[in-house]
């Protein structure tokens, strides 16, 4: 007897979620929508749902559920090309989603301009937490360099936290060092990284709950749900500069159009621009595209000087290419220990 393997039973049980969800749910008639999103985005997610399922009753009359799938951006990508039904994906980076198209045809290669800020409805950065009073003194990226330090990170291959964080610190490196300087740098860096997550809550959970490191390498959102959850026992280090962060939505064209459900897709991906969204995501200390929530929240986010994807990698396709694919720089630091 052939055994499941751990991708299809998580396709299934995403499949069981969603049959579930798209029951009827009242006399008005129902929709259901499955949303495969990124690691960390749990709580985000579950406040902004019954809020579009309201605002959906309120316009249309009918009743709309969604269900969520959570891991690995990466994986994720993966298990939407290997036939998980997503209706829409909510990923890490405009690179996963690419993949997506690239290799599975799944989308439109134009994709990031069906919304605005290229799909990207709020942007984020990738800063470091580290636990009370700060003992080892970490205060920019040259310290996650410092010898018997123990950095918290996950693995670039599967988790879109951990190539936006490996990004952030190969683009500082290399503007003072050149490409050398770059590989270098996150050669020692991960030399100092004394497990590979496979998500970036995964290494939250390493960091908080484990007790195992002296810095964890993460999303600011990540950190201060961190410091919510867990307590005053972790406090926030920014450093002098970092990345511009942008998660990226999208639409599955060949999934809505099967199920029937592109009206409600769309509506749900639009609704994540609204002011009613945009306030969930500032307080849930994500960076808004909206003016009105970016300023409301101001005062949560520290400004920093923050590279982006294009103008420091050539875009996210390069980036992949050099960096992350088989074989590449990513693979060549660590074979090089």
């Amino acid at each position: 007897m052939t055994l499941p393997t751990r991708r299809g039973l998580m396709i299934a049980a995403a499949a069981a979620g969603l049959a579930a969800c798209s029951q009827p749910a009242g006399r008005r008639g129902a929709a259901g929508l499955l949303n495969v999103s990124y690691d960390v985005t749990r709580a985000l997610y579950k406040e902004i749902n019954p809020l579009f399922a309201e605002d959906w009753r309120r316009r249309t009359g009918r009743e709309v559920a969604v269900a969520q799938s959570h891991g690995g951006s990466g994986k994720q990508a993966r298990a939407v090309i290997d036939g998980l039904e997503a209706d829409v994906v909510t990923l890490a980076l405009a690179g996963d989603i690419e993949e997506i198209a690239d290799r599975a045809g799944f989308l439109p290669q134009d994709w990031q301009a069906r919304l605005p800020h290229n799909s990207a409805p709020y942007a984020s950065t990738v800063i470091f937490l580290v636990r009370k009073g700060n003992p080892k003194g970490v205060r920019d990226w040259p310290d996650l360099l410092k010898p018997g330090l123990a950095v918290i990170a996950a693995n670039p291959k599967t988790s879109g936290a951990a190539r936006w964080a490996y990004l952030a610190a190969y683009a500082q490196a290399f503007r003072a060092g050149g490409e050398a300087g770059g590989r270098d740098f996150v050669r020692g860096l991960f030399r100092n990284v004394p497990v590979l997550d496979g998500s970036g809550r995964g290494s939250t959970t390493t960091f908080a709950e484990r007790g195992v490191g002296d810095v964890l390498l993460t999303w600011e959102n990540e950190a201060y749900l961190t410091i919510e959850e867990f307590g005053p026992h972790f406090e926030v280090v920014y450093p002098s500069s970092s990345i511009l962060a942008e998660p990226c939505v999208a639409l599955i064209d060949r999934n809505v159009d099967r199920r029937g459900t592109r009206e409600v897709a769309e509506a749900y991906l639009r609704f994540l621009y609204t002011p009613a969204a945009q306030d969930v995501i500032g307080r849930r200390h994500y960076r808004p595209r909206d003016a009105v929530a970016a300023a409301r929240y101001a005062a949560t986010f520290k400004p920093l000087p923050l590279v982006t994807i294009d103008e420091a990698f050539g875009g996210w396709k390069v980036a992949q290419a050099v960096h992350f694919a088989d074989g590449g720089v990513f693979d060549q630091v660590q074979k090089a220990g």
